[in-house]
């Protein structure tokens, strides 16, 4: 059942790798009852538990000198219920395989974040989401959970069955038990249309809220140094499919912008000075496309250039002005940015941690290169967020405290009241939960 640490002497390092931790034992537990067995004898020999999922939080919010729980044997569909249109599946499933099954079942969830290498507990627990109208993050999509809590016993919840737990727990940060399943809401498998084009960046600015309002899930791109955009709308389509040819795909989706950004980055790394151009030369390298495929396929892409990120969540009506902040910020300071800036949006839902809990949301990403130093730019691209009352991804890179959520938060006293609840002797509690939630 416990097996060692990836990497040398035990350390465990998350994908960014800005991340590491040395955790006292690790165990992959092949049932609930032998999870919950682990946390029950983590309990007896005083260690603290975590569980992990691929490390694709850039935060150390899975990092633990305690026990860390791998979830790589919880994995796969338990349940589909065709009349519920629901499907229960196992927290340690990566979304790529939970993905592959729904389409084969000729179903899918209704939106999706632009990667799918997390578990699904690890991307839900975070908050991770894509971008829509009027469809929200993935946790906006469960309709179940199962938990095992500090005491070891396995707690269920729905918006029936222990509401107050499922209101948190949907976005728990790992910090009020840990997933053992999820319930999403799932339909009938559908097909988007994308289509993908450069947009000067203030015109995209001017036409914010009618390109967010005309599109159910709109997004782009903003090359720092340049004033070009890279746009993507993703509507649904009557068909028929008309997926990127094989060719055309792994030019662009591999070769572009995995295989010559990776260099273009390394360039970049090597030589500041030598941004601004390779910009001006990424921003215009992807032409204009309209592709027509599956959910999964449209939403999602490789991302094989490791970065660090910083996102935070801001009222959509203070997302240009912001933009606008950010451009002045970065044209003023000198800082060389080789990575896009990413903007999203997410419609207002209930859940009480949630980036986008009670407000209309758009995202602002920023990204620094893996190995380069991005305190500076993070620094003051995070002044200009936090004047806005923005709330940070809880798995990318920030600086705030308890203290800053309690004030961004308006339910936030009510999810560390059922945290002392469920987990009063902080068994689940790390560094990061200490400064996110208080002690």
């Amino acid at each position: 059942m416990s097996s060692t640490a990836n990497g040398k002497n035990g350390t465990w390092r998350n994908w960014g790798g800005n991340v590491t931790a040395r955790p006292a034992r690790e165990v992959a537990p092949a049932s609930v009852d032998e999870l919950a067995a682990a946390v029950r004898r983590a309990a007896e020999d005083g260690l603290r538990v975590k569980a992990v999922g691929s490390g694709h939080s850039f935060t150390s919010i899975a990092a633990t000198d305690g026990v860390l729980i791998r979830p790589q044997l919880l994995t796969g569909i338990r349940d589909i219920d065709r009349e519920a249109m629901t499907v229960t599946v196992e927290s340690g499933t990566p979304l790529k395989r939970l993905n592959v099954a729904l389409a084969r079942e000729g179903l899918s969830l209704t939106n999706m974040g632009d990667i799918m290498e997390q578990t699904v507990s690890g991307a839900t627990s975070t908050g991770t989401h894509g971008t829509g109208r009027d469809s929200g993050s993935i946790a906006a999509q469960i309709k179940g959970l199962e938990l095992v809590t500090a005491d070891g016993s396995v707690l269920t919840c729905s918006e029936k069955e222990n509401p107050e737990v499922f209101a948190a727990a949907r976005i728990g940060l790992g910090a009020l038990g840990i997933v053992t399943a999820i319930t999403f809401a799932v339909e009938p498998v559908f097909l988007l249309t994308a289509r993908e084009e450069p947009m000067p960046f203030d015109r995209v600015l001017s036409d914010f809220e009618e390109l967010w309002a005309e599109n159910e899930h709109f997004e782009f791109y903003w090359f720092p140094h340049t004033g070009n955009t890279n746009t993507k709308r993703n509507n649904r389509s009557a068909g028929p499919e008309r997926p990127v040819p094989q060719l055309q795909s792994w030019f662009e989706d591999e070769f572009l912008s995995n295989g010559v950004f990776q260099v273009a980055n390394w360039v970049g790394r090597a030589a500041p000075a030598t941004i601004p151009t390779i910009a001006q030369i990424s921003s215009k390298a992807l032409s204009a496309r309209t592709y027509t495929d599956i959910p999964y396929k449209v939403f999602t892409s490789p991302r094989r250039v490791r970065f660090v990120e910083m996102e935070y969540a801001l009222p959509r009506a203070a997302v240009v002005e912001a933009l606008r902040e950010l451009r002045t910020m970065v044209d003023r300071s000198g800082l060389k940015v080789s990575f896009p800036v990413e903007v999203r949006t997410a419609p207002a839902d209930d859940i009480t941690l949630s980036t986008s809990s009670g407000r209309d949301t758009a995202y602002i990403a920023v990204h620094m290169f893996q190995g380069t130093p991005y305190q500076r730019y993070f620094t003051t691209a995070e002044r200009i967020f936090t004047a806005h009352e923005g709330r940070p991804h809880w798995g990318k890179v920030h600086t705030r405290d308890a203290e800053y959520f309690s004030r961004v938060y308006p339910r936030f006293a009510e999810f560390t009241a059922l945290r002392d609840r469920l987990d009063p002797d902080r068994r689940f509690q790390n560094d990061y939960l200490r400064r996110v939630l208080g002690a």
